[in-house]
């Protein structure tokens, strides 16, 4: 056996004797080795300092040796700390395994600095009390989001099997997330692709920015659907998933957001209570029928009355 294991409790031990293995980067020895476990899931456990290589704390990046001895210490469930509230919930699909739902304007998804309560996350303990425990005790079930104004579809998952499927799918892209924006500007081709990396705005901590240096990798995909006066409807595809990544990209290109707060203009603006970016459409596969699941989510009525009345 060329992986020795010893388990207690929730820790795990690799010795590496695998010259498949040897100077190939951890997360990727980890990612062949724990194959119920999602990579974003080992990445983060490598990061919090839970995998240690010869009993030191190491980057993902690492190349591992041979003899090295790698343990891993899976942190157990904690009681979630999040306060159930009953607010209204636009259920799309429910199971045993997932939830979808189509999230309103002005709701932010997990609790967070300044967000303590009247989130997603208190709704969805006051619906349900079996969520994954994965994202820790104030991101149940969260497997990704969307930002508090954008509007529209995200599965929840409602154990950790589940989640770590949904999670395996974002990393290969094989979860399909398609979005409605209204941007300002008429863009003239039909179709394009925005590879440019994102990272924190060196500027403000609380921006995002492209960073060809520093950020990490960020693709999205735009379709014009509608040209107007000084406004063009797009659909956008998610290659990646990069905080505000559909609102940065607009913006590097020259073509921000309407109603933007952040990243949008600030003047002359159609619509004042946030980006009009809807999140339309959500394609996957179900965890556990492992059947195509496609759902859909029309436009709020906020978004839709500013296209009817550039029409």
């Amino acid at each position: 056996m060329n992986i020795m294991k010893e388990k207690r409790k929730m820790k795990q031990k690799l010795l590496i004797t695998n010259s498949d293995y040897i100077g190939l980067r951890l997360d990727k020895v980890l990612v062949s080795e724990l194959k119920d476990r999602s990579r974003e899931f080992i990445m983060r456990l490598i990061d919090e300092g839970e995998v240690l290589v010869n009993d030191k704390k190491v980057k993902n990046s690492y190349r591992v040796k041979e003899n090295d001895e790698i343990t891993i210490n899976i942190p157990e469930a904690k009681n979630l700390d999040a306060t159930p509230q009953d607010i209204p919930l636009d259920i799309v699909y429910e199971d045993d395994d997932i939830i979808v739902i189509n999230k309103p304007r002005d709701l932010v998804v997990h609790p967070s600095n300044g967000h303590e309560d009247g989130t997603l996350v208190n709704a969805l303990l006051a619906h349900c009390t079996n969520l994954s425990g994965i994202n820790g005790v104030k991101r149940p079930g969260i497997v990704h989001r969307i930002d508090k104004d954008t509007t529209g579809l995200l599965v929840v998952a409602k154990n950790d099997y589940a989640h770590e499927f949904l999670a395996k799918q974002l990393e290969d892209h094989t979860l399909h997330r398609e979005y409605i924006a209204l941007v300002k500007g008429v863009i003239k081709e039909e179709d394009g692709k925005i590879i440019a990396p994102i990272g924190r705005d060196k500027y403000n901590r609380q921006k995002m920015a492209v960073d060809v240096k520093n950020g990490k990798p960020a693709v999205t995909h735009f379709h014009v659907l509608k040209r107007f006066n000084q406004y063009t409807l797009i659909s956008c595809v998610l290659e990646t998933g990069r905080t505000h990544q559909i609102r940065v990209h607009m913006n590097y290109i020259g073509y921000p957001i309407e109603g933007d707060p952040v990243y949008g203009p600030k003047s002359h603006l159609l619509f004042d209570k946030g980006q009009l970016l809807h999140a339309e459409k959500l394609i996957l596969i179900h965890p556990k029928t492992k059947k195509k699941m496609t759902f859909t989510a029309p436009l709020p009525k906020d978004f839709q009355d500013v296209i009817d009345n550039l029409e």
